[in-house]
């Protein structure tokens, strides 16, 4: 054994795929596409080519890791067109997204997360000839999202609305979304700043995932424009009564008997825990699974667990999981 020498194609497929297992997807396709017929075949497995991620995060920013035009061309050129449709989920950057989407068809391509975009890149790429067709847009039924902030606020705000009426006017089968990365520090909250927006709505959309500027944005969203949801995860900078006419009409809206689970959270202190958390709550009787994580200033009663027992739990017969942080 001391002058045994082996070699990488020595050794079994099983030990192989062993050792590939703990490298990355990305690194795996471009080191041994291409070597020889037998490794091309280990490294088209699906635990090697159904996602494939190419971005990274780094700090306060995601970066991508197809900025090199070498690797870039490499796998548009060589290795994304051989593995085409076995591809499932991309992890893409704005500045080559549009590259990695044009350079083959992906059939078996369901879920797509977008990172660092902005309105011109998100309108640039699904006005391309080449991902203009019905087929690559009835496809994605998951997408994830993250977008570039703005040194203008106000032009930031406009942007992420158009965005997001753009997203969901296109895809018009998405099943989930989510409107940000929870890593994702500086990420860019939704304000429907008191427009309808009409084209942010689906009927097929069963999960979101999203960030908020306020409360009304939480009751728009809850508007009926997703009917079918059934999963609602939000994240509010503050919750505060909004200056709206309509107000009582948007919290005193019809129930929501298809949602099960329903998250809220927010940092900043509250007064209108009475006026507008439970309200909400009040909607959805079939909640199954309720997280809270508030903060709340009470000037007399304490919301102790009797309390939360008699104003929520006892109103929702199908809860069979709560989790809070209520300070």
């Amino acid at each position: 054994m001391i002058n045994s020498s082996i070699g990488l194609n020595d050794l079994p497929d099983e030990i192989l795929m062993i050792i590939f297992k703990k490298l990355n997807n990305l690194d795996i396709l471009y080191s041994f596409h291409s070597v020889n017929q037998r490794l091309n075949e280990i490294i088209k497995d699906p635990i090697f080519t159904s996602r494939l991620t190419f971005v990274k995060w780094s700090s306060d920013n995601f970066i991508d890791l197809l900025s090199c035009n070498t690797i870039l061309n490499r796998f548009c050129l060589q290795i994304l067109p051989e593995i085409h449709n076995k591809i499932k989920w991309l992890d893409l950057e704005s500045s080559s997204m549009k590259h990695v989407l044009r350079v083959a068809h992906y059939p078996n391509l369901d879920s797509l997360a977008l990172y660092n975009i902005d309105e011109k890149s998100i309108r640039c790429l699904f006005t391309d000839e080449t991902l203009s067709s019905n087929t690559f847009k009835n496809q994605i039924t998951k997408l994830l999202i993250t977008i570039n902030k703005n040194d203008d606020y106000d032009e930031m705000l406009l942007s992420v609305v158009n965005i997001y009426d753009y997203i969901f006017s296109v895809f018009t089968h998405l099943i989930v979304v989510a409107l940000y990365e929870l890593s994702y520090k500086d990420c860019v909250r939704l304000n429907f700043d008191d427009s309808l927006h009409p084209n942010i709505c689906s009927s097929t959309l069963l999960q979101l995932n999203i960030k908020v500027q306020c409360f009304n944005d939480c009751l728009y969203l809850l508007d009926g424009r997703f009917n079918q949801l059934h999963t609602f995860y939000v994240d509010l900078v503050q919750i505060r009564r909004p200056h709206d006419h309509r107000l009582h009409e948007m919290i005193n809206q019809d129930d929501l008997p298809n949602l099960k689970c329903f998250c809220l959270s927010s940092n900043y202190e509250t007064v209108a825990y009475d006026e507008l958390i439970l309200p909400l709550l009040y909607r959805m009787s079939n909640l199954e699974q309720l997280g809270l994580y508030i903060l709340v200033y009470v000037n007399e009663i304490f919301i102790d667990g009797n309390h939360l027992k008699k104003k929520i739990i006892n109103r929702m017969p199908r809860l069979n999981q709560f989790t809070f942080y209520i300070r």
